[in-house]
C-alpha cells in the first residue's frame, strides 16, 4: 500500500544485506522523464501500469538485490506471478487508518489526491490486500512499530525462510 514504508525498509534491508536496492517507482520516473503524478495526469493510469510492468520485468532478471515496488504493481496478474516466482516477496501490511495517519498531508501520490483520502485508502486496501497476499511469500504486519523493529522482523523472516543466510544479517 502507499506509504507503508517499502522504500525505506527496502533501502535499509539492502544496506544491511550488502546488496543493490531498486525502487521501481524511481526507475519508472527515470524512464518517463517526469514525476509519476504528472505522467498520471497526462497519460493516464493504464499507460503508467504498462511501463511499471516493463520496469518490473527488467528488474527481476537483474542482479540479486532488494526491490521496492509501487503499490499498484499487484493489479496485474502477470506481475503477481512474476513476483511470486522470481522473488522472495514480503508484503508489509498496514491498515488504511494507519496509512492515513502517515499520508494525510501527502500531495505526491496521485491516487490519494481525492476529496476523501481515507475512503480511497480503504478502497485500495480492499482491492489490493488479497492481491498482495497472493504475490507474497510472507506478510509482515507493520502496525505502530519503529523502523528498526520492522527491519529486524523482515530480516528474521528472511533468515528463517532461508532466503538470506545468518551471515548476511549483522
Amino acid at each position: 500500500m502507499p506509504g507503508v514504508g517499502k522504500s525505506t525498509i527496502g533501502r535499509h534491508l539492502a544496506r544491511r544485506s550488502d546488496v543493490a536496492f531498486v525502487d521501481t517507482d524511481v526507475s519508472v520516473e527515470r524512464r518517463i522523464g517526469c514525476p509519476i503524478r504528472v505522467f498520471f495526469e497526462q497519460q493516464g493510469e493504464a499507460r503508467f501500469r504498462e511501463i511499471e510492468s516493463e520496469v518490473l520485468s527488467e528488474t527481476v532478471v537483474g542482479p540479486a538485490g532488494v526491490i521496492a515496488t509501487g503499490g499498484g504493481v499487484v493489479l496485474s496478474a502477470a506481475n503477481r506471478a512474476l513476483l511470486r516466482s522470481r522473488t522472495v516477496c514480503v508484503y508489509l501490511r498496514a491498515t488504511p487508518e494507519d496509512l492515513f495517519k502517515r499520508l494525510r498531508h501527502d500531495s505526491k501520490r496521485p491516487l490519494l489526491q481525492v476529496a476523501d483520502p481515507l475512503a480511497r485508502l480503504r478502497e485500495l486496501f480492499d482491492t489490493r490486500d488479497p492481491l498482495y497476499a497472493q504475490a507474497s511469500q510472507f506478510v509482515i504486519e507493520v502496525g505502530h512499530g519503529s523502523m528498526p523493529n520492522l527491519l529486524s522482523r523482515v530480516l528474521m523472516q528472511l533468515e528463517l525462510s532461508g532466503a538470506i543466510s545468518p551471515a548476511q544479517r549483522p
